[in-house]
């Protein structure tokens, strides 16, 4: 059985942008009895917690990846180069032989899955991935974004999924 990313908020650590954890009572069901990796591109990355929230502008984390969207707190501040070295850093977090799926937080301009916040930081939602999660999929890692108090479905770039 293999190991499973897991955003490190998810699992309580409170490492949000604002310092505080958002722990999910279904991690442990969503797991299934695999061993979790707990992990947290920003942290991972050398931003401090608390920080000041972000968001893509332009696109979605793929984008970022490929060099034609940024990443930037509300500010003004570009973090883009953190995000993608946080992204890079997540294939390496899981325990194990390595991570069979993640579990990431929903919405998240690094770990969101399906849809992430428009970057106009008045809530809005647009479709795409955040940047960890669009470099995990690149990796062939399957990503189910949480969704507050339950999971997600897993979701693949074309929009199709499982529940």
């Amino acid at each position: 059985m293999g190991s499973v990313l897991v955003s490190a908020r998810l699992r309580g650590v409170p490492l949000r942008f604002d310092g505080r954890g958002k722990a999910s009572s279904e991690v442990a069901a969503a797991l299934g009895g695999r061993r979790p990796g707990a992990f947290c591109p920003e942290v991972a990355a050398g931003l401090p917690t608390p920080r000041r929230p972000a968001e893509i502008v332009g696109a979605d984390g793929h984008d970022v990846l490929d060099g034609r969207a940024r990443v930037v707190d509300d500010t003004g501040h570009e973090v883009t180069d953190a995000s993608v070295d946080g992204a890079r850093r997540a294939p390496e977090a899981a325990p194990g032989a390595g991570c069979t799926e993640a579990l990431l937080m929903a919405r998240s301009p690094s770990c969101g899955r399906g849809r992430v916040y428009d970057g106009t930081f008045a809530g809005g939602l647009r479709e795409g991935d955040g940047v960890t999660a669009a470099l995990l999929e690149l990796h062939g890692t399957p990503v189910r974004p949480a969704t507050g108090d339950r999971w997600g479905r897993t979701v693949t770039r074309d929009g199709s999924g499982s529940p």
